[in-house]
């Protein structure tokens, strides 16, 4: 299936996305705006992890001065919690499926290792 041109503002990691889920599935016109914004997200998340790491630390003063968590791993995890709900609506197939189809994590999770038992790869 052919590559579109991923959308302008993409960082590496959301291009690579893009690009590969792009070159695996011929997507939908929902779907891809569903991807756009799970490209932008992961983007949002290395942006998250680069400041985290140039801080040095993952406390911070809090008001008394005493340490506190930085208050990035708050959205970090927000932006988590948002790829996954992001992910989920794409239905991208797992491994052994024709069609994708919505799932909790939980029934993902059970579906992979069902599959995996029983050599489906």
């Amino acid at each position: 299936m052919g590559t579109r041109r991923s959308p302008s503002g993409l960082g590496n990691t959301g291009r690579a996305l893009w690009r590969d889920i792009n070159a695996e599935f011929g997507l939908a016109p929902h779907e891809r705006a569903i991807l756009v914004q799970c490209c932008r997200v992961v983007d949002r998340l290395d942006a998250i992890e680069t400041e985290l790491c140039a801080a040095g630390s993952l406390t911070v003063a809090g008001s008394t001065g005493q340490p506190k968590a930085h208050p990035l791993l708050a959205e970090w995890r927000a932006q988590a919690r948002v790829l996954e709900s992001l992910s989920r609506a794409l239905s991208i197939p797992l491994d052994g499926e024709d069609v994708g189809r919505r799932r909790s994590p939980s029934a993902r999770e059970a579906a992979v290792q069902r599959w995996g038992r029983h050599g489906v790869a």
